[in-house]
């Protein structure tokens, strides 16, 4: 069943190409329809219903951001567009960037209409952008990428009009600490919905994100459920375990030194897990840019195109952390890493759904979740302590050799699976690399790419203060906490304005650089981590 070291999965929806036939399709443009109820599910991405006319639409370069398609509505039923569309091609009277937008509504950006007000403080000005971050189940339109939800839910902003997995959760905490526990509940069932319906969930509600998910984090949601005193996370148990089944899929059947899917076999007969994608294809979302990486290295482009997929699944899109050359994005392998990270998050889902089984009052399974979980904090020791650095990092498995050493190692201390005297030697570590005067650094690499130096994400910085904190290293996690809220202060002061990401190398509020799109406002995640700190700490920040 499996190869020499490692069996791939191949799981590609497949779409028939045929020529279809359908007469009398209509020329005149109809009234945008709204959907009602929530239609049976569907994993059509834009590349699998339009075939070569999303290819010619990518590679013409109709639109600056090769997002733009594929979160097009169309106008009409996607059979006849793509017949049109061939009918026109052939008979040499196509004028493409016409004929798309005769036939597609073009995506609306996020906040094109919000006018923020410089005299609102920093937390007022987060608060009044839940409402405009927030999208409602009737705003979704028919046979577009966007995959209805049941219930409102927070998008991150920009270009970004969909919920996206791990963003979430961080979002959330400024939810929580707003008093939001309306939106809270809503995106917690939300996720469980997508967990129901499509067995785990993806990385963000669209079709072309199906095929992958996110740092699994669903765990860490239902947990705000318990600590803002919302009753109801035991309601989640039976999606927690289901979303675990999609991470070890195939578990059972390997032998050590071998993969499947997420799931790696290690040499002592281990269980560890890495990122990885369905697909082996361009994304949709950035298909010209991967056909450019790939064309870039001498490998199969399936096998760069799996690699991009699954680091974008990491979250970290992209990172040195991924890469054999950090100055060269096409030698991607993301998939011969064990990530820390990931790694770290699953042992959180397993010590979970122990918890939750324990609250049910079933005992014998909280002990055998618990087992999982003692295992995996076993491995994670094992393969991803550098023990003469004192630091977590990820491990190649493929070639048995340690990676970089990034702000990824902070998760182990967050999630309380760390030892004492391996907190404290992280904790120097994170000093004396990564910190700065406006916050953590990513990495220690300036690759060009948005997750490594100089630029700083709101996620690490919260996940590092509540780790630190939680080991009594709460000097360092107070100047973390300070020195990112001064940053962020500083930026909205100049600006009015929250960002996905800040460069943190100087002495002033800059943005963030780097990645395969501009920067973005908004910005989700960023609001609801500043939200939370500046409860935490803001008396600290200088007037």
């Amino acid at each position: 069943m499996f190869g020499e070291h490692e069996a791939h999965a191949d799981l590609e929806y497949q779409y028939d190409p045929h020529e279809f036939v359908r007469e009398g399709a209509e020329d005149s443009e109809p009234e945008p329809e709204l959907i009602q109820g929530l239609p049976a599910p569907d994993a059509l991405t834009p590349a699998d219903r339009y075939l070569e006319m999303f290819e010619h639409v990518q590679t013409s370069h109709i639109f600056a951001d090769s997002k733009t398609f594929p979160d097009c509505a169309p106008k009409f039923d996607p059979l006849d567009i793509l017949i049109r569309y061939r009918r026109r091609k052939r008979a040499g009277d196509l004028d493409l960037e016409k004929f798309i937008h005769e036939h597609f509504y073009l995506p609306q950006v996020n906040e094109s209409f919000y006018v923020s007000n410089p005299d609102k403080t920093l937390t007022e000005h987060i608060d009044d952008l839940w409402p405009v971050l927030t999208k409602m189940p009737q705003q979704h339109m028919p046979h577009s990428s966007l995959l209805p939800l049941p219930k409102p839910y927070v998008v991150p902003g920009g270009r970004f009009g969909e919920t996206y997995y791990w963003d979430s959760y961080f979002s959330m905490l400024g939810l929580a600490d707003a008093g939001r526990d309306d939106l809270l509940r809503h995106m917690a069932d939300n996720f469980a919905w997508l967990i129901d319906n499509y067995g785990h969930i993806p990385n963000g509600n669209r079709t072309y994100y199906l095929s992958r998910s996110q740092p699994p984090v669903f765990a860490l949601m239902v947990e705000l459920f318990e600590e803002d005193g919302i009753r109801g996370a035991k309601r989640y148990l039976d999606q927690l375990m289901k979303e675990y089944q999609f991470w070890m899929d195939g578990a059972g059947e390997l032998m050590p030194h071998q993969a499947y899917r997420h799931v790696v076999r290690m040499p002592d007969g281990s269980l560890l897990n890495r990122y990885w994608d369905d697909r082996d294809t361009p994304r949709d979302e950035s298909w010209m840019e991967d056909v450019e990486t790939a064309s870039k290295s001498s490998r199969p482009a399936n096998e760069v195109y799996r690699d991009l997929r699954a680091g974008a699944a990491s979250g970290w899109d992209y990172s040195s952390r991924w890469l054999r050359d950090p100055q060269r994005l096409a030698s991607i392998r993301t998939t011969q890493f064990i990530p820390v990270d990931l790694n770290a998050f699953l042992y959180k889902l397993e010590l979970m759904i122990s918890t939750l089984s324990h609250a049910r009052g079933e005992e014998l399974t909280a002990l055998a979740w618990q087992k999982k979980a003692d295992a995996r904090k076993q491995a994670i020791n094992r393969y991803l302590w550098d023990t003469t650095a004192g630091v977590y990092r990820d491990y190649d498995w493929r070639n048995e050799r340690f990676g970089a050493f990034t702000a990824a190692a902070v998760v182990p201390l967050f999630l309380g699976l760390a030892s004492p005297e391996q907190a404290h030697l992280q904790a120097i570590a994170l000093r004396q690399l990564l910190l700065t005067q406006g916050g953590l650094l990513t990495s220690m690499v300036e690759s060009g790419e948005q997750w490594d130096a100089p630029n700083a994400w709101a996620p690490l910085q919260w996940m590092a203060v509540v780790g630190l904190n939680h080991y009594g290293e709460e000097t360092l996690a107070t100047e973390i906490a300070v020195n990112w809220l001064t940053t962020v202060k500083n930026f909205y002061s100049l600006h009015h304005k929250l960002v996905e990401k800040y460069d943190i190398s100087g002495d002033r509020a800059r943005p963030g650089g780097g990645g395969e799109y501009p920067l973005q406002d908004g910005f989700g995640w960023t609001n609801g981590v500043t939200r939370r700190l500046l409860s935490m700490y803001g008396h600290l920040l200088a007037d």
